[in-house]
């Protein structure tokens, strides 16, 4: 089959996982996106990269399929780790309320909606309550139909934010009552998203904090479709910046000369917040507390380098590209 054909109604999703210390469990996640449990390759279905954090004891595995095989690669994926992740046992720096903690499907071109992936989230949202008895999912973004709440304000009403929270006040959209066996799961869609975390030499929590409000998109001033924690990480703190596209072009008011990286889908042009604008940003204001900034890891792809590795992927046959790849894309 050829590339060209291959890329037609791509979608992406970023799977993360509360696990990140035992990778040879994040990997069996992975390949149950990949493989039917006869052991046969699910075809259209690739893993382009895994990526880990020790600290935060979270792993990201993105998955590639067309929007008509995504549901069952990522439900599947889901079920394996709901089995193989007990929430009771982990520990972690980084806020998660699931042993699958997020679910977020995005379009990789034209030729496929955001209501198509959001449908495809709804649909994810109630099979995994389904097959995985005792799981509960809210939903996000456009599969929170009619409200669209984003990520941000889903799981402050959820009390995701919180360093132990209630589960017995959380009202999950989907399944019962969350239990501390697999916690809860956020489903949902939107046009991009991606993670820029960028690290700080410092161990002042407090000063990674004012950072971060200064750059989130709620703040006037801030970054638009920036979310932004700080968090204590390998002795030093990271800006944890969750990415997501904006309609329009660059904003106006952002840095001079600096064009936002953009596509369109179903004729409306987005556009992002760039890592280069997002490391710079941060630079600044640890440089003017006399801080400089360590390194800056990306997790996921932008939709057309994301589009053209699952192309070339699928082309080849591979499921387990992550493997294959040269250098693990940070």
């Amino acid at each position: 089959m050829a590339s060209s054909s291959l890329g037609r109604r791509l979608v992406a999703c970023l799977l993360n996982v509360s696990e990140a210390r035992k990778k040879d469990l994040v990997e069996t996640v992975a390949r149950a996106a990949i493989y039917k449990s006869t052991g046969v390759r699910r075809e259209g279905t690739t893993v382009l990269n895994i990526f880990n954090d020790y600290d935060y004891n979270r792993s990201v595995i993105t998955i590639v399929a067309s929007i008509d095989s995504i549901r069952e690669a990522v439900l599947c994926a889901c079920e394996k780790a709901c089995g193989l992740i007990d929430m009771r046992a982990h520990t972690g720096v980084h806020p998660c309320m699931g042993a699958v903690d997020l679910v977020p499907i995005y379009p990789l071109g034209e030729e496929v909606g955001v209501e198509d992936c959001a449908k495809e989230a709804r649909a994810v949202a109630e099979g995994l309550t389904e097959r995985v008895q005792g799981t509960s999912a809210f939903l996000f973004g456009w599969a929170d139909t009619p409200l669209q709440r984003g990520l941000a304000q889903r799981r402050k009403e959820m009390g995701w934010f919180k360093k132990t929270p209630d589960m017995q006040a959380v009202r999950p959209d989907v399944g019962p009552q969350p239990q501390k066996r697999y916690g809860l799961t956020g489903v949902g869609a939107s046009p991009y998203v991606m993670n820029c975390n960028v690290t700080i030499d410092t161990q002042d929590v407090a000063l990674g904090r004012n950072i971060a409000t200064a750059i989130r998109e709620s703040t006037p001033g801030g970054l638009p479709g920036v979310q932004v924690l700080a968090l204590p990480h390998e002795s030093a703190v990271e800006i944890a910046c969750n990415v997501e596209s904006v309609k329009g072009s660059s904003p106006s008011h952002m840095a001079a000369g600096e064009l936002w990286p953009s596509f369109s889908i179903s004729g409306q042009a987005y556009c992002h917040a760039p890592a280069s604008a997002i490391t710079a940003r941060v630079a600044e204001l640890a440089g003017q507390q006399g801080v400089e900034t360590k390194g800056t890891a990306l997790v996921g792809f932008t939709p057309a380098e994301c589009r053209g590795l699952a192309e070339g992927a699928l082309s080849r046959g591979i499921g387990e590209f992550w493997k294959e790849q040269l250098r693990i894309h940070m």
